[in-house]
């Protein structure tokens, strides 16, 4: 009997995870819908960001510029133009992690976390404005 109540508490707890999935996405949906932005749920920490592109990035992209292309900047107008899937976060994190063109594929030497920081500092500076 013990058997069997742990697999229905088992089972109510995939369907309680599901349900909140589920809520997740429509809330989300209705946001998008309504315009209200909203925070992919893989937000980094934009601080902590700026320590990793320093570290990585700096090199090519200081001040959030490109030395290799120098029409491919960071700035937020060459982000909408030219970065594939449009300025968003999920996009740098798949530009920083898979690399492109002359750009290095940093998937294989940062961790995820380094990159979704990267990926917030990026798309948080482009609004701001990078410091020439």
């Amino acid at each position: 009997m013990t058997l069997q109540l742990a697999k229905q508490y088992l089972s109510s707890l995939k369907c309680t995870i599901h349900i909140k999935q589920a809520i997740k996405a429509a809330a989300a949906t209705a946001a998008v819908t309504a315009g209200v932005a909203v925070s992919p749920a893989f937000a980094g920490d934009a601080g902590a960001g700026e320590q990793v592109f320093n570290a990585n990035c700096a090199a090519c992209h200081a001040g959030g510029q490109n030395v290799i292309m120098p029409e491919k900047t960071l700035e937020k107008d060459a982000l909408d133009q030219y970065l594939a899937g449009g300025r968003k976060e999920s996009s740098v994190v798949t530009q920083v992690t898979n690399g492109k063109n002359a750009m290095p594929a940093f998937g294989g030497r940062l961790s995820d976390d380094d990159i979704a920081n990267v990926a917030t500092y990026v798309i948080a500076t482009s609004e701001a404005g990078w410091d020439e």
